[in-house]
């Protein structure tokens, strides 16, 4: 990833703000709605035909939704926030995953030890993300105006992945089992980093990457950037080496979430978001309904491009899910609006994505007869959405609700009727459903 460009608070370097700018560019605009008078009539539920959710037309499972920890450059979890952070209780984001940081200094590798160990013993995958192999390891070149740009030496792809592999190794040692480990973040944006080419990406998947002892994860293009992965996917040999093609969404046009290739060729691949901040990284992530976005682009990734992951940057920041004070903030919510009820292993099943205007559903089912689907109504007035369950003999429906004056609030069960339930959405809210 990413230094956040507007993130003064930034231990590493600072970079311009063009990643604000990109991260603006998909942002939809949501018209706040007014405050009813004193005393006026409540602006009545529009109602739509209703959606049939079939267990049956399964799409991917998902493997989880989280975020990064950076203990070198913004200092690392309390302990209570990593309970908070990876906990599934009331007040907590019930994250599946977390992103950490490969050094190149191995002095720096215990700071990752506390979290990652804490995380996973409460269920959570841990991954890898390295920023810049060793110096040594290291030349400088003209890339285009920037004359110092940093590429691995060409004679250094073994000792690069060897690198790799003893992180991997240290941190098992320490009682973290790493489910993957990137080669690189963002080498194609790579000012303040590590360059690479899709070539020279495609060339270490075919070459080294084998030798890495656990599942790797290429390329992490800042954007999504196909033509950087294409050439990955078109080569056997290379692909054989690959476990999960990674991909960040900064300025990533919904247009653009799907990769058909992907499909085509990435049979046995894993396929994770594994950095974003949305919409921005300078407005506080309490702000309502911007925070609502979010709600929009997680449905988005799991619903338009079918990831399997979606990871957030820095776990605990003003613009992030949670507050530096510790506590979920707006934003957080609507990302735990999945990650606590669509947990790993949960497959995303059929739905109308878009039944009526402004209103996003996506739908999951987990063991027994659990369906899980996650509403979004961008609009400004309440909406009555009906759902169908096909094969699904549950007699009621929990849920929870956030808008502008509710986080995470449990709502009245809704009684399953032949099959169909009614659910309530208000203006700009973000409503999940959990059958059972």
């Amino acid at each position: 990833m990413s230094l956040h460009r507007s993130d003064s608070g930034n231990t590493g370097p600072v970079l311009p703000s063009r990643r604000a700018v990109l991260t603006s560019m998909t942002a939809l605009p949501v018209v706040a709605a007014a405050a009813p008078a004193v005393g006026a009539p409540r602006t009545p539920s529009l109602a739509a035909a209703a959606v049939t959710v079939d267990p049956s037309a399964t799409r991917q499972t998902i493997r989880g939704f989280g975020g990064m920890n950076h203990p070198l450059w913004i200092g690392d979890l309390t302990s209570a926030q990593r309970e908070t952070a990876f906990g599934n209780g009331e007040g907590q984001l019930g994250f599946s995953m977390l992103r950490i940081f490969v050094s190149e200094d191995k002095a720096n590798w215990s700071r990752e030890v506390a979290t990652a160990k804490r995380a996973i013993e409460l269920g959570a995958t841990v991954f890898a993300s390295p920023w810049n192999p060793p110096a040594q390891m290291v030349e400088t070149f003209v890339h285009g105006q920037q004359t110092d740009a940093k590429r691995l030496r060409y004679t250094m792809y073994g000792a690069y992945a060897q690198h790799l592999n003893d992180f991997v190794g240290f941190m098992r040692s320490n009682g973290v089992n790493l489910y993957a480990i990137s080669v690189q973040n963002e080498p194609d944006y790579a000012h303040d980093w590590t360059w690479w080419t899709p070539t020279e990406m495609t060339r270490f998947l075919r070459e080294n990457a084998g030798s890495i002892s656990t599942r790797v994860i290429a390329p992490e293009s800042f954007q999504y950037v196909k033509s950087f992965s294409d050439p990955i996917l078109n080569d056997p040999a290379a692909l054989a080496n690959l476990d999960i093609l990674g991909a960040h969404l900064y300025g990533t046009s919904f247009q653009n979430f799907p990769y058909p290739l992907f499909k085509q060729k990435g049979a046995g691949k894993e396929l994770w978001m594994t950095e974003v901040y949305y919409p921005n990284s300078s407005d506080s992530a309490d702000l309502w309904p911007q925070a609502l976005d979010v709600g929009e682009h997680v449905h988005r990734a799991m619903v338009d491009a079918e990831f399997q992951a979606y990871v957030w940057w820095y776990i605990r920041r003003g613009y992030g899910p949670m507050r530096e004070d510790g506590r979920i903030s707006k934003r957080g919510a609507a990302m735990a609006h999945f990650s606590k009820y669509v947990r790993p292993g949960h497959v995303r099943i059929a739905v109308t994505a878009n039944p009526q205007p402004n209103v996003y559903l996506s739908a999951y089912k987990g063991s027994g007869s659990r369906v899980v689907i996650v509403a979004v109504n961008n609009g400004t007035s309440q909406v009555s959405q009906q759902f169908t369950l096909q094969n699904n003999a549950s007699s009621g429906v929990s849920s929870w609700l956030t808008d502008a004056s509710r986080t995470l609030a449990a709502q009245n069960r809704i009684t399953v009727s032949n099959g169909s339930f009614t659910g309530q959405l208000p203006a700009q809210s973000l409503t999940t459903f959990v059958t059972g």
